[in-house]
């Protein structure tokens, strides 16, 4: 089909990005729609943050017709390639029809738009960047995704690799069936409560700005020497918060602290992805009743974060923040919940997560490749 590619320059062209997804996905049952103002919101560099220190350009490709068939974000996030000391470009929102000649002109775009900025590796999907939604899913796509977690069609794994990009990564989620609390997790808590050198309290939602600034604080300690990691602002962590406001349910969310220092916090989200999958998009006319009708009904959820402050690790206190998920999930008889994402070559979170029995069910990867002449 002749195709044009065409950098989105007007608000009519924004939308036509953000609404290919519903062209794509219209015969794939287990995708979920976004919120089409959340991601206007998102995608707006007056109200998001991450657009203070990235360059972001989308693109879209049209067919013959003038109709969008394919789409991608090109990103240059400085404050990444200054914490990595790196000079790579991150591409992500990735969506295209079942067509080699589609995908293989936007990754073309993305790839003569890193050598137009001087960058030497192309990276991604990452939507968009690792403090985001990323990886493309190339195993468990007979399931929905939970919150915050990317779906896509089994083909663009062909897609991208048949360009020449390289997995760099592979990240995976793991399920875990609520049925009686593990042995492994008995056991541990008994010896800490003898200890008793460190306290873990329910988020306060009343106090919520203190709240996250204490997240913050933890998220940008026990996260550096993660791979892919780049610290947020605290302006980026606030709007990420905020976002999530509206649906968090503190009981299921906890701080750790030792003598009133804060040390680590576990984030638990209700999977809204169950009711988003009825709003078609929209909030407006009906969206919020149905909202407010299903939210309730709601009995998945997923660990989003679990972290400890590196000084304060080896006190029991991952140990303990799991003991707390898993009992409220127990209390409440959620029947399973997700914890995502792990890398897959990270042992020391992955491990302990089969240990109390805890499997892979889905896998995302993201991929590379050199810009080189």
């Amino acid at each position: 089909m002749p195709l044009e590619v065409k950098k989105v320059a007007t608000p009519d062209e924004k939308i036509q990005f953000i609404r290919l997804p519903w062209k794509i996905y219209r015969d794939h049952p287990c995708w979920v729609p976004p919120l089409i103002g959340e991601r206007k919101r998102f995608l707006d560099p007056k109200v998001n943050p991450f657009f203070k220190h990235a360059e972001v350009d989308l693109f879209l490709v049209r067919s013959e017709n003038r109709e969008p068939v394919g789409r991608i974000a090109l990103i240059l996030d400085r404050d990444h390639n200054t914490f990595h000391s790196e000079n790579i470009g991150f591409f992500g929102l990735f969506e295209s029809v079942n067509d080699r000649e589609v995908s293989a002109l936007l990754l073309d775009t993305a790839y003569a738009w890193c050598r137009g900025n001087g960058l030497d590796k192309l990276v991604g999907p990452v939507n968009l960047s690792t403090n985001h939604e990323c990886g493309l899913l190339v195993q468990g796509f007979d399931t929905p995704p939970v919150i915050g977690m990317p779906y896509n069609p089994p083909y663009y794994a062909d897609l991208l690799e048949q360009w020449g990009l390289k997995k760099a990564k592979e990240i995976v989620s793991l399920k875990l069936d609520v049925t009686r609390m593990p042995d492994y997790l008995e056991s541990a808590i008994a010896r800490l409560r003898i200890r008793n050198r460190f306290s873990v309290r329910p988020l306060r939602l009343d106090r919520f700005d203190e709240e996250i600034d204490i997240m913050w604080d933890v998220y940008n300690s026990a996260w550096t020497a993660n791979w892919g990691f780049v610290p947020m602002s605290h302006e980026e962590f606030v709007f990420s918060a905020h976002e999530m406001k509206s649906f968090v349910q503190p009981e299921f969310c906890f701080i750790a602290e030792v003598k009133g220092d804060p040390a680590g916090f576990s984030l638990t989200l209700p999977d809204v992805n169950q009711v988003l999958k009825k709003m078609d998009g929209r909030l407006f006319p009906f969206g919020w009743a149905t909202f407010l009708l299903n939210r309730k009904k709601i009995n998945v959820y997923r660990v989003v974060a679990l972290g400890v402050k590196n000084k304060f690790r080896r006190m029991g206190i991952d140990a303990y923040l799991y003991y707390e998920i898993y009992r409220k999930f127990l209390e409440k008889k959620i029947p399973w919940f997700d914890m995502s994402w792990v890398l897959e070559d990270n042992r020391n979170i992955l491990d302990p997560l089969l240990r109390i029995g805890g499997y892979i069910y889905k896998r995302h990867r993201i991929y590379e490749r050199a810009c080189s002449s």
